[in-house]
């Protein structure tokens, strides 16, 4: 975490246990006072019994102490059980107050970093491609060279537009800007379209899939291969070059179940349903070198939703994880 918000967040708690501190002394001490002013009360009755007719019998005599002393109990009951509902209201309040400031400067720390990720993300594709293409247009090259710097430019260029349209797509989803568009499509073809793509972009990386035929749904094409991507680009991220990375598509029972598998240092559990929530990245800000903005599984779990699906991570036996989005079908 920052300095400065780690110093924001130090200076918040000390204000808010110094005020908290300071409300529930001040109730407790006006308990006190309510409790020494019944007693003043009952002590005042008592004497004015006291001093009544010495003709009053002793049945009526008791009669009046009895109602002293319930009163007195009575007041003592109402003052215990109203600062009893103040406290848990101020108790309450202060959970409520803590855990908000903490989320507050937990998303703004968030939204800085993915500030610096998007900057540093959208400025490296833009200066490898400028200087792919003054090379290029500098110098004479043999084909080879000129078709292998292109060939890098393009992979430039296409992460540049899987960022954009990331950070386009979570904006309208958010805002509830995006029209579904649903329509009847081979869910088949687009995975094999999304899977060759990347092997056509990323040849020295280990791919592999199984891609059952003839899978029709209904939804978004655009959408739902923002999705695909995502997937594969994720375990791309978090395993090695030479670890595989496979993915099926394939139905089951009444759902259908699409898998990207990766062989990667895996998820810890505490961690596996935070890595859906928006900007979440896996692991220490400082300290993490993984190049992400922290949107892209928020979105995709944004998308699964939209089509009636559901998104969820295990652990890949013996290391890695699988991305499981299963829709329903029905």
């Amino acid at each position: 975490m920052d300095a400065s918000i780690k110093k924001k967040l130090r200076f918040a708690t000390i204000v808010y246990w110094f005020l908290l501190v300071y409300i529930i002394g001040a109730l407790v001490w006006w308990l006190v006072l309510l409790q020494k002013q019944n007693d003043t009360i009952t002590s005042l009755k008592l004497i004015q019994l006291s001093n009544t007719d010495s003709s009053l019998n002793p049945g009526a005599y008791n009669k009046e102490l009895n109602a002293i002393y319930d009163e007195k109990k009575r007041n003592t009951t109402k003052y215990i059980s109203e600062g009893v509902t103040f406290l848990a209201l101020i108790l309450v309040g202060a959970v409520f107050v803590y855990r908000a400031v903490g989320r507050q400067l937990r998303t703004q720390q968030q939204q800085q970093n993915f500030m610096m990720a998007v900057t540093h993300e959208l400025k490296t594709p833009i200066a490898v491609t400028k200087l792919n293409l003054e090379t290029i247009q500098k110098h004479q090259l043999d084909d080879a060279r000129r078709q292998k710097l292109i060939q890098m430019t393009l992979q430039e260029v296409n992460r540049l537009n899987d960022l954009t349209n990331n950070i386009l797509v979570s904006s309208q989803l958010e805002g509830n800007n995006n029209t579904l568009s649903t329509e009847e499509l081979n869910l088949s073809d687009l995975v094999k379209s999304c899977v060759t793509d990347f092997k056509t972009r990323f040849p020295d990386r280990n791919w592999d899939s199984t891609i059952q035929e003839e899978i029709e749904i209904t939804g978004d094409p655009l959408l739902l291969t923002i999705l695909v991507n995502n997937l594969l680009e994720n375990a791309m991220k978090y395993s090695s070059k030479s670890k595989l990375i496979n993915c099926r598509l394939y139905k089951q029972k009444n759902e259908i179940l699409l898998e990207v598998i990766d062989e990667g240092t895996g998820i810890p559990q505490e961690e596996k349903k935070k890595v859906f929530d928006k900007f979440y990245r896996i692991g220490n800000e400082d300290t993490r070198t993984t190049k992400g903005t922290g949107l892209g599984l928020y979105l995709c779990k944004k998308i699964a939703l939209d089509h009636n699906a559901d998104i969820y991570v295990t652990d890949n036996i013996p290391t890695g994880c699988i991305f499981a989005v299963s829709f329903k079908q029905g």
